[in-house]
């Protein structure tokens, strides 16, 4: 025998599957149970949820349990557990008093979407051709599928004494005074309250004023301090949690059907829970049933457009909304700020429907509207002028098309150029080309007056040019001129007429670049607007570079050598530079900054030293270190040299990067600066982040990026070519002893920037490198060969190249394997060389076909060796 307790798991599991079946019935967008998102779920959707699940015996555990033996993911499960653990569903009746004084809860704030449902429909349920925004008049109010808006009546606002309590009322009763008593009671679904110790009290259908009263009666019997005249005891009655009520949407509503509400709620309240009239619906005349009679109806223009509250009735239990379809309907377009189409009542005028399209826009044009008419038989077009708007009755299916003012000007005159006051100005009849110009405030210094033009515009829309001499007119020796309507006058700049003028420095000046050309001007006018001389500048050696005027196209520019003076001082001869004239400042002959080498290891003195001249040599650079040490290795020293590889600062990056260093040390400096050290911080700054020149800067990059191609061009490797190592510093093998022996010799090399002696200490090991046995340093030992470090090493690998092994000795200098017919000579080993054994590379294995090929051709190779011989 089945128990009790399998039915009704099986009772349970069957009232789930029905319950999530009949909801995703309902819910478009919830088609597939497995695949929902609870993010697309709105509050109206999950108070319906729940309201299902009460009605049928489940909780809220038992209802994310059935979800989860559905298969909605785990994840899913949690938010829909945090959705709900954050709403506040249905209403406990009944009766509760209590019958002492205690802390009182404040009224719920339910919110609108828990207890209505289908405000906003499931993603899905419109057409996806549906229009963004509603063409028709108030719609999206109710309803709009990218907006989520919460239309909810005030549970917070004070109880009109007015308000009819009815079944789920919560009611506080306060007796206070010489007797103080505090109950709480819901109204019961008989319409009575019950209070302890007294009983039931009927309250239903009574508004709170005369539900005061009643209960007052009832209890001054217990009480009998509130009766009287000049009572001693007080009562008051107020309103806790408000009931719910079920209102019946029907008509032409986007959501028809029956909503649960709150008793403050509002027909506006209704109709935005039913997403509002739908397409056919009226806006105009919404009707309020109770009790089978019309008790209002309801215009929501009065509402949209005046503010009206006469669509914020109270609905009672059991009202009925009725929107019917719409009476009519004109369509306004154009210049009007809400162009859509507007439901209208019969009588109702252009004035009415102009102020529902909220008026003409600043561009309208307001004497005349054209209206497209439907007639019994085919269209008409009429035209409404403005005295007519309030007497021209619309009807349905009007298309009101209001335009715009004209885009041109009735007295418009316009002036251009080089006047102090270019612009539109008004015409007069009678303006001329004078007064014009006066009221631009007049000519401006580089007016060219010889040739203005005036356009002036024909009556068929054509133009024509009008050339004038406004210099003649000012002289008096030509008349003035006559303007018309939209006459258009340019007078031209003389810089309007020519090309821009300019002139180029370059060299050693402090900011090279293109300046602006000036008469009279020289070139040491030039270099001071460039910033002056550069250290590295030569005042002898500077020369103008002018465009060359040869007719035949042979010289292509007019070289001048220029004489400047070193404090750029007045000359007796100046010349006087040219338009498009380029000054180039040539830099003194061996000319450089400081040049530095390095000397490290074994010397008295280690350091960086300045190269002293052109011609100082490594023996030099070892005496002004002090000399050698005791320790040092001379056999093993080494002179380290950058290539041309190496990325050399230029010399204006170092001087930058000096001035920067200097600013940042001004700058740490606690002390306030001196006027004059604010004056080299202010100089520094400025040469540094302010006046730098693009093209300069342009071609340093050029520059740079054609060097940084040219490396990759090299680097990159060629078909059956392997790349090149690019190394920015290499080892030179030196002999130092010889040096030290012989100063100024061959082996005693000039010194160049950034070079690096290096003098080791004494060595005393060889290290074995390559294809050997064991690659390890082992120590060295006089008078011994290179087969016995090889041994040392455990001997040649399998694969080793011997005939290649080579000695890499510590000053650089490399030495090799000689081959003596079958004998290998090997180098001598000194202290701190490396030995390197090259390798075969890989043993390629040779195939079985490979193999039966070349026995094969050998086999026949033979046999026509022996055919020959036979012959």
């Amino acid at each position: 025998m089945i128990s009790l307790r399998h039915l009704n798991l099986k009772r349970l599991f069957f009232i789930g599957m029905t319950l999530l079946f009949s909801f995703m019935v309902e819910a478009q967008s919830l088609q597939d149970i497995s695949s929902l998102d609870v993010d697309d779920l709105s509050d109206q959707q999950l108070q319906e949820l729940m309201s299902r699940a009460s009605e049928a015996g489940l909780s809220e555990a038992e209802l994310l349990q059935m979800a989860q033996i559905r298969g909605v993911p785990a994840a899913e499960i949690d938010k829909l557990k945090d959705r709900l653990e954050g709403m506040v569903f249905g209403l406990q009746g009944g009766a509760r008093s209590d019958s002492g004084i205690g802390k009182r809860e404040g009224r719920r704030q339910m919110g609108f979407n828990e207890i209505t449902r289908g405000i906003i429909p499931p993603k899905g349920e419109e057409g996806e051709n549906e229009v963004e925004e509603q063409p028709y008049f108030g719609m999206d109010l109710f309803y709009n599928k990218n907006r989520r808006l919460t239309f909810e009546p005030n549970l917070n606002m004070a109880t009109p004494r007015t308000y009819i309590l009815g079944p789920g009322d919560e009611v506080y009763i306060d007796i206070y005074g010489q007797s103080e008593k505090y109950y709480e009671a819901s109204v019961s679904p008989e319409g009575q309250i019950i209070l302890e110790n007294i009983g039931p009290i009927n309250v239903s259908g009574l508004s709170l004023e005369e539900a005061t009263q009643v209960i007052k009666s009832r209890l001054s019997t217990y009480y009998t301090g509130l009766r009287g005249s000049n009572p001693n005891t007080f009562l008051q009655l107020n309103l806790g949690n408000v009931r719910t009520v079920k209102v019946n949407l029907v008509g032409e509503v986007r959501l028809p059907g029956t909503f649960t509400l709150s008793a403050f709620s509002t027909v506006f309240n209704a109709l935005y829970a039913a997403g509002g009239p739908n397409q056919n619906g009226s806006m105009r005349r919404v009707r309020l049933i109770r009790n089978n009679e019309e008790i209002a109806e309801i215009d929501i223009y009065d509402f949209l457009t005046k503010g009206d509250p006469n669509i914020n009735h109270l609905l009672q239990d059991q009202d009925i909304i009725l929107v019917p379809p719409y009476l009519g309907r004109v369509t306004v377009e154009g210049a009007v700020k809400r162009p859509k189409i507007f439901e209208v009542k019969e009588g109702e005028t252009f004035a009415d429907v102009l102020s529902f399209a909220g008026g003409f826009t600043d561009h309208a044009f307001k004497e005349k509207v054209n209206v497209t008419r439907i007639t019994d038989t085919q269209k008409a077009v009429s035209d409404i002028y403005q005295d007519q708007f309030r007497m021209f009755l619309v009807k349905g299916g009007d298309r009101y098309q209001v335009g715009e003012v004209l885009d041109r000007y009735t007295n418009r005159i316009q002036i251009r150029g080089a006047v102090y006051r270019p612009g539109n100005y008004a015409y007069q009849e009678g303006l001329t080309l004078t007064e014009l110009v006066q009221k631009a405030e007049g000519l401006r210094g580089e007016a060219y007056q010889s040739r203005i033009s005036i356009l002036r515009t024909n009556e068929d829309m054509s133009t024509r040019m009008l050339q004038v001499n406004l210099e003649e007119i000012f002289n008096g020796n030509m008349p003035d001129i006559p303007l018309k309507r939209e006459d258009l006058i340019r007078i031209p700049s003389i810089y309007e007429l020519a090309e821009e003028v300019y002139v180029k420095v370059s060299g050693e000046v402090l900011y090279p670049g293109t300046y602006p050309y000036s008469g009279e001007m020289t070139p040491e006018d030039l270099i001071l607007m460039a910033g002056g001389l550069k250290e590295a500048a030569s005042v002898e050696n500077v020369e103008l570079a002018r465009r060359a005027t040869d007719q035949r196209g042979r010289e292509f520019s007019q070289i001048i050598p220029v004489s400047v003076q070193e404090n750029l001082g007045l000359s007796a001869n100046p010349i006087e530079l040219e338009p498009f004239d380029h000054l180039t400042v040539r830099r003194k002959t061996n000319f450089g900054l400081d040049r530095m080498a390095n000397i490290e290891g074994q010397v008295n003195s280690p350091g960086t030293f300045a190269i002293k001249h052109a011609e100082e040599r490594i023996s030099d650079l070892i005496n002004r270190a002090g000399g050698l040490t005791a320790f040092a290795y001379a056999e093993g020293a080494r002179l380290i040299r950058r290539t041309e590889f190496y990325k050399t600062e230029s010399e204006t990056l170092r001087k930058e990067r000096s001035l920067l260093n200097l600013l940042e040390r001004m700058n740490r400096e606690e002390l306030v600066p001196t006027e004059s050290q604010q004056q080299l911080i202010d100089r520094i700054s400025n040469y540094l982040f302010e006046n730098k020149d693009s093209s300069q800067m342009e071609t340093e990059a050029r520059v740079m990026q054609a060097r940084e191609n040219l490396l990759s061009e090299i680097s990159d490797s060629r078909e059956g070519v392997a790349p090149i190592k690019i190394k920015e510093t290499e080892a030179i093998a030196i002999d130092l002893e010889a040096i030290l022996a012989n100063p100024g010799s061959k082996y005693d090399l000039i010194l160049e920037e950034g070079d690096i002696l290096s003098v080791p200490r004494q060595l005393q090991t060889v290290r074995l490198r390559g294809d050997v046995i064991y690659p390890t340093t082992v120590r060295h030992e006089n008078f011994r060969g290179l087969s016995y470090y090889i041994d040392r090493a455990g001997g040649f690998d399998s694969r080793a190249k011997k005939r290649s092994t080579y000695v890499v000795y510590a000053n650089g200098e490399v030495a090799r394997t000689k081959n003596f017919i079958l004998f290998n000579v090997y180098p001598n080993v000194a202290p701190g060389s490396e030995i390197i054994v090259p390798t075969k590379g890989p043993r390629i294995p040779i195939r079985p076909g490979d193999l039966v090929g070349i026995t094969t051709g050998l086999a026949t190779l033979a046999l026509v060796i022996t055919q020959l011989l036979n012959r």
